[in-house]
């Protein structure tokens, strides 16, 4: 493999607060670990996390006179393998380091590898390279709290779990609203019951209100059923997304959300 030109400082700095950070990083054990495998040196065991990393790779990196095995190394921590029972984590890490990485035209994809993309220069330019699909919801209108739920994911064009998180807040707000604390079935069931409501999207008087109500619950089963229960269970590459019908997905989720904020609350858990 030809040499990678060195990172600069703030690049490398930068890749070291997200591997090493106090909340949601590696622990001092792990990066001990993970150095002393990728042969690189740990020259203080003793510092703190973030820029104990950064010291390593640093020395690393000057010594190799380019970034090869720091790049590898960022690899070999963000092997998808290593997360397999935390999906949702290796995607925000993910999406942080290829914030960083997209000012040297780097990208980290799925699968754990770095390859070449088109350099960033600016923030927006960072943040929105794998916006379109946020784009193309905007015209759409899509309620807030679809975007509140997913608009990281969105920002990296994540549509697998863009839906999966989209359709989790769905049951949030539903819990909110009713106070109850179920899931699934049970919960639209119980929220939306016609007879008594927790939730009720209209004044219930009439057999067309009555069928509005029940067929308002019957929808979010169904979305539920097809998007949540499965993505829950069949891993990513199992069950692939397109935008067209993330987009779909997404609208029909904010129409939903919509719809409750018409609705009334009758009682609560």
């Amino acid at each position: 493999m030809s040499a990678i030109p060195k990172l600069d400082e703030n690049v490398l700095q930068s890749i070291c607060d997200v591997l090493g950070d106090t909340g949601s990083g590696l622990t001092g054990a792990e990066i001990g670990k993970a150095l002393s495998q990728a042969g690189i040196e740990d020259p203080d065991p003793s510092m703190t996390k973030r820029y104990r990393l950064f010291a390593a790779l640093r020395q690393r990196q000057e010594k190799d006179e380019c970034s090869n095995n720091v790049l590898a190394f960022v690899q070999r921590i963000m092997d998808p393998v290593l997360y397999v029972q935390n999906p949702e984590y290796f995607e925000d890490q993910r999406q942080r380091l290829n914030r960083i990485l997209a000012f040297r035209g780097y990208m980290l994809g799925a699968d754990g590898k770095i390859v070449k993309a088109q350099i960033a220069n600016t923030l927006n330019e960072a943040h929105a390279r794998a916006n379109a699909l946020q784009a193309k919801l905007a015209p759409r209108g899509v309620h807030s709290e679809v975007l509140k739920y997913c608009r990281a994911e969105l920002t990296q064009e994540n549509y697998f779990h863009a839906v999966f998180e989209s359709v989790k807040g769905i049951a949030e707000r539903i819990r909110d609203m009713s106070g109850l604390t179920t899931d699934g079935t049970a919960l639209f069931e119980t929220a939306f019951n016609v007879s008594s409501p927790f939730i009720a999207i209209n004044r219930l008087q009439t057999e067309t209100e009555r069928s509005e109500q029940a067929g308002f619950s019957n929808l979010i089963k169904g979305v539920y059923g097809i998007f949540r229960n499965t993505t829950a269970h069949a891993p990513k590459i199992k069950w692939p997304i397109s935008e067209s019908d993330a987009l779909d997905l997404l609208t029909v989720a904010s129409f939903i959300h919509r719809k409750l904020d018409t609705s009334a609350v009758i009682r609560k858990a």
